[in-house]
């Protein structure tokens, strides 16, 4: 089974289809640079340059630096306000073509897509009690877990740190704008971590985002943090890879209307009670602690 999955960030929009048995990239991803400023119309014409890239028609699964919820997003940190109240969903699954039987867009929170990765297929696989991925880029993501249950929306990287957003001193983003030593910036993750851990005392992190790739130069100068903390092993793939998981979701719970009025809506973990059917389908599917329900493993 493939599904295509885009990974919208602060500095670059990047996708590809994703085979789901193996929870792997099927092609190299392709990645264009986020426009300044990154209006919703913009970003809209980049994920659609992403996706025609591979010829793509089908089920799209994207995620968003931010807030998002049935659909809308809520907030904007690092992209433009005017994304705040957008029915981003609705605009994406438009601009692919969705109305008309091309791509219809299932839209997430980007760290909670890659958090729903990493419990499936990498470093978070079978871990009970409370798990959280943070990816650590333009800003700094947060998904929470409970015994493999998604808590959406979390955004950590906005607690407060020195009288800043956590974020404003520990992303990635900060330690090359300001030049930072690995040793300099690990300190600054290690107050950060220190605090989300008295917050909520998980067993585990998971640290993501592209600095994953080079966890050895900063994880060993982290100390002094009770849980154990472990780089992602989808790397900077895994919000790619949470996207296709939330779109074949919907997909496998409802199909999408003709007029992708189902696919536009959120497919992020909300209550029953509250979401649509889709959106059921993804809190059904995360819901499992290893990904999604029935698959057999």
């Amino acid at each position: 089974m493939r599904v295509f999955g885009v990974d919208i960030g602060g500095s670059g929009i990047k996708g590809a289809p994703v085979d789901l048995e193996r929870g792997d990239l099927a092609d190299e991803r392709y990645k264009v640079l986020t426009p300044h400023p990154a209006t919703p119309d913009a970003v809209a014409d980049g994920v659609k340059q992403v996706v025609d890239h591979f010829g793509w028609s089908g089920p799209v699964g994207a995620t968003f630096p931010g807030v998002v919820t049935e659909g809308t997003t809520r907030t904007a940190a690092n992209v433009d306000k005017a994304w705040i109240g957008t029915a981003a969903g609705a605009l994406l699954t438009s601009r692919l073509g969705g109305e008309a039987g091309g791509s219809p867009v299932t839209l997430l929170n980007d760290a909670d897509a890659a958090g729903l990765a990493e419990m499936r297929y990498g470093a978070g696989r079978g871990r009970a009690g409370t798990v959280i991925v943070l990816t650590l880029g333009t800003g700094i993501g947060s998904a929470l877990f409970t015994d493999g249950r998604l808590v959406p929306n979390t955004e950590l990287g906005h607690l407060e740190l020195h009288g800043h957003d956590a974020e404003k001193r520990a992303s990635t983003k900060v330690k090359e704008d300001e030049g930072l030593s690995w040793q300099h910036w690990a300190h600054r993750v290690q107050k950060y971590l220190a605090h989300v851990e008295m917050l909520f005392s998980p067993e585990l992190f998971v640290i993501g985002g592209g600095v994953s790739r080079k966890a050895e130069k900063f994880l060993p100068l982290i100390e002094g943090i009770r849980a154990e903390i472990v780089p992602a092993q989808l790397q900077n793939n895994a919000g790619i890879v949470g996207a296709a998981m939330a779109a074949h979701a919907v997909r496998a719970g409802e199909p999408p209307a003709a007029d992708g009025s189902r696919a536009a809506a959120a497919p992020g973990p909300q209550t029953a009670s509250s979401a649509g059917p889709a959106a059921r389908a993804v809190r059904s599917a995360v819901d499992s602690p290893v990904g999604w329900p029935d698959d057999g493993r």
